[in-house]
């Protein structure tokens, strides 16, 4: 009869922890006896679920903490809805969720600006730190803009 732990003996590397004098933090680490048995602590309490969670498909439960703050919404939380029903290997889940995040500043700018509130660009974005230390390099930011604008814009009208 093969016992629990000899199932593991096949696998390169399997308790390799398990001796405390071959620990490489043994002279730095105050060695109790209990990290060996860490795994067997009592678990949280689970975080009630009041909104949205989107979840890995690669897990089999849901997390016992995770952040609230803000829930998908809008064509943001639609896309990071589609990025949820792919693997996390994929391009097809990052990709999207890097755009969301995109999207989701409109949003926002959207939102704030809904309110009544109008966002200042120049504090927010950096603007007046940029270009008082880094005055070159922020007017060859500008520039490079105006050039690409002014490209697209003809672009545009030569082909209407």
């Amino acid at each position: 009869m093969i016992t629990q732990n000899e199932d593991y003996k096949n696998i390169p590397g399997w308790g390799m922890d398990a001796d405390p004098e071959n620990e490489p933090t043994y002279p730095m680490k105050n060695y109790t006896g209990d990290d060996h048995s860490r795994i067997n602590y009592e678990r949280a309490e689970h975080q009630p679920q009041d909104v949205e969670i989107l979840m890995s498909n690669e897990r089999p439960a849901m997390t016992r903490v995770f952040g609230t703050a803000v829930p998908p919404s809008g064509l943001s939380g639609m896309i990071r809805r589609y990025a949820f029903q792919h693997s996390e290997d994929r391009y097809r889940h990052w990709i999207p969720l890097i755009l969301a995040d995109r999207v989701n500043v409109f949003e926002g700018l959207i939102a704030d600006i809904g309110t009544g509130h109008l966002p200042n660009f120049i504090k927010e974005r950096g603007l007046a730190m940029e270009w008082k230390y880094n005055r070159t390099g922020l007017l060859k930011k500008a520039a490079t803009a105006a050039v690409i604008g002014v490209v697209l814009v003809a672009w545009i009208r030569k082909k209407k």
